[in-house]
């Protein structure tokens, strides 16, 4: 089938596609016409066959009566013979447009319809054969006449065959009967076959009309009305087509919305620092005589501001480059309980001035092929996050484990945990649970994000477990063997 579409496609005129009518239309003429043509030539076949076999039976049948004839008036004694014979197998003759020659026992011709070969002698293997006993009866297609041989007997006690009588009948009435016939039968098929054509035209127009409907209401879409409705029930396929078109415009929907989201929540976050530092500086200049320790104060926040300002932009740089580069993966073997120690270690700083305790349990020996910065970026991500929203003397446990086909790490805290409606959005660009308290912690609402990214590109997965108030579960899934 993909094969005959490509031949299609190479006979198709560049720039000039052919509407679906034309090949439908053609096929059901087609599926008419062929079959039509086919019973036609086996009929007209059949009926010539029919009407040279029915010919040379009846020939035969004459034959055998002018031999029983002849048998009785004892023809071929010369004493006997008479005009009235020659008469009848003159007519024979006449009537089936053919020749008729009579043989004696010696085999010399003794009568001929033609009259061009009495008198000779007729040594043919039919010939012989009859005498014995065997009559014989041939056709020769290609020249359109049989041959046949009728025994004729005496009329003595001994029934001895006395000669033989040899017939020759063309058959071009039958066949130029079957050309009339044919030529009517052509005739009836050039009707048929117009017929068709515009029974196919019709029949393809009311066959595409659900397709039809689905195209005016795409243009429609196309146009900008994306609320059109698109479903098409005509067809199981117009039907799943319109499915998953609608399915296609409300992922586009989705998609449109979430980059209005996203260009909303970069404007608004990059634009909160740079307000609170214009403040800041605004206040610093309407201060004749400050003194030093309200510099020095204003100064640290709008340092703090600046520092604030920085990740945020880290963060997006780090989100675009992860999304660019998503199939460029530098990818190592990697012993994942050392990284995690490494991790723990760097954070281990932030985790004492909050007064949190870091656990590490390493179940097993794991290593695995994974890109290290970004995976390491991943999960410093969820520890640090399992840091801020902490409580002091809390804690934050990292377990380390493996299977036969995926390793895993778990990040749990005792903080201040996720509510349950606000999990589903959490790795969402921007989207913070308490956005007062994430500013105060120096969130960018772009760390889960960057986590959950980095995760799948490994073909991994990440869960979440946690309860309002109980402390929050994250689970890292990732093969030890990446497949591309």
């Amino acid at each position: 089938m993909e094969n005959g579409m490509k031949r299609w496609q190479m006979f198709r005129l560049p720039g000039f596609l052919v509407s679906l009518k034309v090949p439908v239309a053609i096929l059901l003429v087609l599926f008419g016409v062929i079959p039509m043509t086919l019973c036609t030539q086996m009929l007209i076949g059949s009926l010539r066959q029919s009407q040279t076999d029915s010919r040379m039976v009846e020939v035969q049948n004459q034959c055998q009566i002018l031999s029983s004839k002849m048998t009785r008036a004892g023809y071929l004694r010369g004493d006997l013979r008479d005009g009235t014979m020659d008469s009848e197998i003159q007519a024979l003759a006449d009537v089936y447009n053919g020749r008729i020659v009579v043989v004696n026992k010696d085999f010399r011709i003794v009568q001929d319809t033609f009259h061009i070969a009495e008198r000779r002698f007729l040594v043919a293997e039919e010939v012989i054969l009859c005498f014995q006993g065997e009559s014989s009866s041939k056709y020769n297609k290609e020249k359109h006449y049989f041959a046949q041989t009728v025994p004729i007997y005496d009329n003595t006690p001994v029934k001895g065959i006395e000669g033989v009588l040899v017939i020759t009948a063309s058959t071009e009435e039958i066949l130029s009967l079957m050309d009339s016939v044919y030529d009517k039968a052509l005739f009836l098929q050039l009707l048929v076959t117009l017929t068709l054509m515009l029974a196919a035209a019709a029949a393809a127009t009311v066959l595409l009309r659900p397709f039809k409907e689905l195209q005016r209401k795409l243009n429609q879409v196309a146009a900008g009305a994306l609320d059109t409705e698109i479903r098409t029930e005509g067809y199981r396929e117009t039907r799943d087509i319109s499915q998953a078109v609608e399915s296609t415009i409300t992922k586009l929907k989705e998609v449109d919305q979430s980059r209005q989201e996203f260009v909303s929540n970069v404007s608004h976050e990059l634009k909160t620092p740079i307000t609170s530092i214009r403040v800041l500086a605004d206040s610093l200049m309407g201060m004749e005589d400050a003194p030093v320790e309200l510099y020095r104060e204003f100064m640290e926040d709008i340092s703090d501001e600046i520092d604030r300002e920085g990740k945020i932009i880290d963060d997006l740089l780090a989100l675009v480059k992860i999304d660019k580069s998503e199939a460029e993966l530098n990818l190592s073997q990697v012993d994942i309980v050392v990284l995690v120690k490494q991790i723990l270690k760097r954070l281990r700083p932030i985790a004492n001035k909050r007064n949190v305790e870091l656990i590490l349990e390493s179940i097993r020996e794991v290593t695995a092929d994974i890109d290290e910065t970004k995976l390491s970026l991943a999960i410093s991500n969820l520890v640090e996050n399992a840091i801020k929203y902490n409580s002091a003397g809390g804690w934050v446990r990292v377990t380390v484990d493996a299977d036969h086909k995926f390793f895993f790490v778990k990040v749990a805290d005792s903080g201040i945990g996720i509510p349950e409606e606000e999990q589903d959005r959490i790795f969402e660009r921007f989207y913070r649970v308490d956005k007062a308290r994430s500013r105060v912690t120096g969130g960018s609402g772009l760390g889960l994000a960057i986590t959950r990214r980095v995760i799948l590109m490994h073909k991994g997965a990440i869960k979440l477990t946690s309860r309002d108030g109980e402390g929050s579960v994250f689970t890292l899934r990732i093969p030890l063997n990446y497949i591309a």
